[in-house]
């Protein structure tokens, strides 16, 4: 079975750079689909061609890449892999806090370039998988949360046992093939309509 080439974004606007960078990857065996000389337009390119990771020198013309870092991480995260020519903790910081999951210091040599592009790929998925663990949570806290408060609304008013209470709010939902947030939050409307 033929696995799809993982696909990549150029954002850097030296040309020499660009040719390296391309070069690199598709030995590797990524696909670069699309090559950005300033910041607006990566963010643009990011969004029209849904790469699956973007390489981004910081000193792009235009929009800065830590500010294009942020944007494109707000409107559709991905692993993004900064390049800058220089070491400096503070924008080392700026672009780790905009999002970037990695960064290499130019000159780039392709020895560098695919562990760091793998290093990206896998620190961003076990982002991912953190967020979506937490989301999970909350989710679970909200529900919860509202079936304490629907249980107790019915105890209250058709004298239930907290026990019994709960049934009624399963049987409920089993019954109207529905979730057990969505029977408490009826419930709940429902009561503050009494």
């Amino acid at each position: 079975m033929n696995e799809r080439a993982l696909r990549a974004l150029i954002c850097e606007d030296e040309g020499l750079t660009v040719i390296l960078l391309r070069r690199a990857l598709t030995t590797a065996g990524y696909e670069v689909v699309g090559e950005a000389a300033e910041g607006a337009s990566g963010i643009e390119m990011a969004r029209t061609l849904e790469p699956d990771f973007i390489l981004m020198d910081v000193n792009m013309p235009g929009v800065n890449g830590i500010d294009a870092t942020r944007q494109i991480m707000q409107e559709r995260p991905m692993p993004i892999v900064i390049l800058t020519a220089y070491s400096d903790d503070r924008l080392v910081e700026e672009a780790i806090e905009a999002g970037a999951c990695a960064y290499i210091v130019k000159p780039i040599v392709s020895e560098q370039l695919i562990p760091a592009v793998r290093t990206a790929l896998t620190r961003f998925e076990a982002l991912q998988s953190i967020q979506q663990e937490n989301q999970d949570l909350k989710e679970q806290l909200e529900t919860r949360k509202l079936v304490e408060r629907a249980k107790g609304i019915l105890m209250d008013r058709a004298r239930l046992s907290e026990a019994d209470a709960f049934r009624r709010l399963q049987k409920t939902s089993r019954d109207r093939c529905q979730t057990l947030k969505h029977t408490a939050l009826e419930i709940i409307h429902a009561d503050s309509l009494l």
